[in-house]
């Protein structure tokens, strides 16, 4: 049993499970780095289009009460006209 431990068909043994070990840690710690940088990106990006949208609604919110603002709506999305105005329909 002695001769085995002190053998050096044992220590090199035991280096290589050491440097498969470290070495399968390492891949896998390398993977999981590039999910996370990966997740970073997209909410990255999210978050960047979600601040482009907050702009655009500040810059509306300033413009509700505009009486062209309240015109528009009522145009586009309610389909209203004033009285005898002719409304054209182009192709």
């Amino acid at each position: 049993m002695r001769k085995l431990f002190n053998s050096k068909k044992f220590c090199r043994l035991i280096i290589a499970i050491i440097l498969i070990y470290t070495i399968i840690t390492c891949i896998s710690q390398s993977q999981k780095l590039q999910s996370y940088n990966n997740q970073k990106n997209y909410y990255a990006s999210q978050i960047e289009d979600l601040e482009e949208e907050k702009q655009d609604l500040e810059e509306e919110q300033k413009d509700v009460n505009s009486s062209e603002y309240i015109e528009e709506q009522a145009r586009e999305k309610l389909d209203m006209y004033y009285p005898n105005e002719r409304v054209y329909i182009s192709n």
